[in-house]
């Protein structure tokens, strides 16, 4: 069969383009024919890449070859703002539309389709080696979230971080990077999570924090946390606690006073334990030690301004300057020794002048008085007073031993129990005395180096023993009251306050008596003859026995004195009678 001459024409141009000395063979047909394959129709469902030519109000045509031209509905290429992500010379993937209405002249294509099958390829390989890949929060639903991961995308709440979010809506609109957790692509499934593209981050990241940190190094974190206690820092993977001892030099009542949730703080690494996984930082230590120059700065006997901190029963903190503190002690604040509590005299917030009294820089104690601001008035109470003057003053406060008295502003003086009275025996100040009374007293005393002023209430009375003395000596007479009894006699209340004893060898009848027994009843007064006086030691020897012999001899006295009257009047009358008879 010879063919037509065109046939016969092309058939003799093909076996031209044959190399020499190869047969023709009727085999080398589908060798063009494969030659040729990349012109036939792409079957459906096929994801192609075409080039944008022009983008139009309506469509983007899109050259994707086989020597055709197709428009993608611009609204596939608007962004969620409104604009056109794609132009002219951009590359995009895009699927023939078969199902919609073919435009005349050209092939219905689709971005929105072709993108989520990319999606869908792009999701399964990251599923299937764990790859993360970034979606965005579309919005809030039952359980947890919506995400677009080119697809739509389910993130339970428990998957959303590693700790507990409690504002889920101001994830909206956020990019963020998810793992595929769970895919079923035949049914259009997708569960993302955060939690696990997280976790993985912060233990790439903390294992390199942890191979470069050390004790002393200096490294920045985001305050994450703040408590009451201090302050906890994202170094990176890792936390670590800034306690609020840490914080300042200074006086901190709440770590927020100085960070904030959110702000990049520079610290110091205190103490890193790599096993435990527990890093201790510092903040302050970064300034200098305030303490170490505090000596220079404040020598004793200068005068300071600070604010009062803290108030407690023994005295007031008073911050000089951002961390140091010194101690105004309760005895520092008043010459007076009245005061009860520091706040008295301070309120916490007040600002102070005081002087400082000693510095103790290795123990971080500054001792600080107010009271040095004025004149010691001890230093001028000899000046002001001597001894034998009469001062009035407040009682301030009893005790066993005798009661003080403050006479002016921080000058006290004691009134010793044996110089409350000079007649009444007493036990304790508070038989004489009240607290609080206003009462005059005699100086007997001034020890000004030692802060000692000895006061004295009877001595503004005169003392009954010595008018007794004056009064009184030995031999005398004198009534007197029994007060009391004793194994050895019975002491005798002789005037108010003046008392003498009347021992039992001087009181007649007594041999009868029991040891134990009072010699004399009590209460009873009697007639007692002084026998010994002795003014220094203020005792006076009593004895009725000598009443009774006075009494004796005072009557064996006057018989024989009236014996002896007798006597002479019998004489007298024999006298007369003799002479009468020799007459």
């Amino acid at each position: 069969m010879a063919g037509t001459p065109d046939e016969r024409n092309l058939e003799e141009r093909d076996n031209e383009t044959l190399p020499p000395g190869e047969p023709s063979e009727p085999d080398d047909y589908g060798h063009l024919i494969e030659d040729y394959s990349h012109l036939a129709p792409p079957a459906e469902g096929e994801l192609l890449q075409g080039h944008v030519l022009k983008v139009t109000p309506q469509e983007v045509i899109v050259d994707f070859g086989y020597k055709s031209e197709g428009l993608v509905p611009i609204e596939q290429v608007r962004g969620p703002d409104g604009s056109v992500s794609v132009r002219a010379g951009d590359v995009i993937d895009v699927i023939i539309d078969r199902h919609g209405q073919q435009p005349e002249g050209y092939i219905l294509l689709s971005h929105t389709k072709a993108s989520r099958l990319r999606a869908w390829d792009v999701l399964e390989q990251a599923h299937r080696e764990g790859l993360v890949v970034s979606g965005r929060v579309l919005g809030r639903t039952k359980g947890g979230l919506n995400v677009d991961v080119g697809v739509p995308a389910f993130m339970p709440g428990s998957q959303i971080d590693v700790r507990p979010v409690h504002n889920l809506d101001a994830m909206v609109g956020e990019d963020i990077p998810v793992k595929i957790v769970k895919l079923n692509r035949r049914r259009g499934n997708v569960v993302v999570s955060r939690k696990a593209a997280v976790e993985e981050d912060v233990l790439a990241r903390k294992a390199n924090v942890i191979e470069t940190l050390a004790e002393g190094s200096i490294v920045s974190g985001v305050v994450k946390n703040l408590t009451d206690y201090g302050v906890f820092v994202d170094l990176g993977g890792i936390d670590g606690l800034l306690h609020v001892s840490d914080l300042s030099h200074g006086r901190i009542a709440h770590p927020a006073e100085v960070v904030h949730v959110g702000d990049t703080v520079t610290v110091k690494v205190l103490k890193f334990d790599k096993e435990r996984e527990r890093i201790s930082l510092g903040l302050k230590q970064l300034n200098p030690d305030p303490w170490e120059t505090v000596a220079e700065r404040y020598p004793p006997g200068s005068r300071v301004i600070g604010r009062v901190m803290s108030v407690t029963d023994y005295g007031a903190f008073v911050e000089m300057e951002p961390g140091v503190e010194g101690l105004i002690h309760i005895s520092e604040m008043t010459w007076s020794r009245r005061m009860k509590h520091p706040s008295k005299v301070v309120k916490v917030g007040d600002q102070v002048e005081a002087v400082v009294l000693e510095v103790k820089s290795r123990d971080r104690r500054v001792s600080l008085g107010i009271k040095q601001l004025e004149a010691d008035p001890w230093t001028t109470v000899a000046d002001r007073y001597s001894i034998g003057s009469v001062v009035e003053g407040r009682v301030r406060k009893l005790t066993d031993f005798g009661a003080f008295i403050e006479i002016e502003e921080g000058i006290d003086g004691l009134v010793h129990i044996s110089d409350l009275s000079w007649t009444k025996r007493v036990k304790h100040p508070s038989e004489i005395l009240k607290k609080g009374q206003v009462v005059q007293a005699v100086i007997l005393a001034i020890d000004a180096p030692n802060r000692r002023l000895s006061l004295g209430v009877k001595q503004l009375q005169p003392d009954a023993w010595e008018s007794f003395f004056r009064a009184h000596q030995v031999g005398d007479l004198v009534r007197g009251r029994v007060c009391r009894a004793a194994s050895f006699g019975v002491f005798v209340e002789l005037a108010p306050g003046v008392e003498g004893l009347c021992h039992r060898s001087e009181i007649p009848g007594v041999e009868g008596k029991r040891p134990d027994e009072s010699p004399l009843p009590l209460a009873e007064e009697f007639d007692f003859k002084i026998i010994k006086m002795n003014e220094a030691e203020k005792k006076i020897g009593l004895s009725l026995r000598a009443v009774g012999d006075d009494e004796e001899r005072n009557r064996l006295e006057d018989y024989q004195r009236q014996a002896a009257a007798a006597t002479s009047t019998i004489e007298e009358v024999m006298n007369l009678r003799g002479k009468g008879e020799s007459r």
